[in-house]
């Protein structure tokens, strides 16, 4: 049997193909021409030093992959950004494990208003609640009145000019902001779960707990494991609470990764724009890792 021809002696399945490609051709070339290219020319870039108006090749090539070793700041922006990870994320993702779970119960009244309340710092602009985070911990700011109004403190106390209780206001400022928003993703998961599986649990005699551990969690595994790539993701990246809040001081005592990048390329004078190449590629392959890692360890796939 012979495939039916159009008017211009394309098949349908042909004039579908070539819609397809049609629909594809502008999304792919924006693509390749604002990611892929300058990924590529950064990935150049990164084997060369100088200002960014007299770029020459690096003598030896890699001299910026083994300065940055090197770089007493960067690696202690290295290590801020992973106190940062360890600490914030998992405390923010059981947060939001627990606020999804309670908030799942069908019995709970007023349920939107809680959600929409946990979910509602996720909505306001970075650089908003930065600076509201950074007038509520200021000398003469909210929270030191109230501590010393109770008499918990003397005098005030300089919360964004002592290297531990900056980054302790940074890991509070992370998690008020983004438990919410990966709430919402647990909270979507777990209404996927028929409700009659609670149930059956609970004629068997099984606790909350348990019905928790043994149940909602593992059947939760797939979505946990996406929001911890990509909450590893966002914190590698982290820019905006060290930028806005604390200006990666006391004495870059809590500067990220990013922030310090930024430094480099716009913040210092004369940018480098080769050697921040160098670090965002460095930033680029412990994302990767760490993520392979993560999707490693939560593929139970035989």
């Amino acid at each position: 049997m012979k495939k039916e021809k159009t008017a211009k002696g394309f098949t349908l399945v042909q004039r579908q193909r070539v819609a397809g490609w049609g629909f594809l051709t502008p999304a792919t070339l924006l693509i390749t021409i604002m990611s892929f290219y300058p990924i590529i020319q950064a990935f150049i870039t990164s084997f060369k030093t100088g200002s960014s108006a007299n770029m020459q090749w690096a003598e030896p090539l890699l001299y910026n992959f083994t300065r940055m070793f090197k770089d007493k700041i960067f690696m202690r922006s290295v290590g801020n950004t992973f106190l940062y990870l360890i600490i914030q994320v998992p405390i923010m993702l059981v947060l939001a494990l627990l606020l999804a779970y309670l908030l799942n119960n069908k019995d709970i009244k007023l349920k939107g208003l809680f959600r929409t309340c946990i979910f509602l710092p996720c909505a306001t602009s970075l650089v908003s609640y930065s600076l509201i985070f950074k007038s509520l911990f200021a000398t003469q700011g909210l929270v030191n009145s109230v501590l010393t109004g109770l008499g918990i403190f003397q005098e005030n106390f300089n919360f964004l000019g002592t290297p531990w209780s900056a980054k302790a206001i940074i890991i509070i400022a992370l998690i008020w902001r983004w438990t919410g928003y990966n709430m919402v993703f647990y909270l979507a998961a777990m209404q996927n779960i028929d409700y009659s599986v609670y149930e059956a649990a609970s004629l068997d005699g099984s606790s909350a707990w348990h019905t928790f551990w043994h149940i909602t969690v593992p059947l939760l595994r797939p979505t946990i494991i996406m929001t911890v790539i990509m909450s590893i993701n966002g914190t590698l990246q982290l820019f905006d609470e060290s930028m806005n809040l604390t200006s990666g001081g006391p004495a870059n005592s809590t500067i990220t990764m990013s922030h310090y990048i930024y430094n480099i390329s716009f913040g210092q004078g004369v940018a480098n724009f080769g050697y921040a190449s160098a670090l965002s590629f460095f930033v680029f392959v412990l994302v990767a890792v760490l993520a392979l890692i993560n999707m490693k360890v939560g593929d139970t796939r035989d």
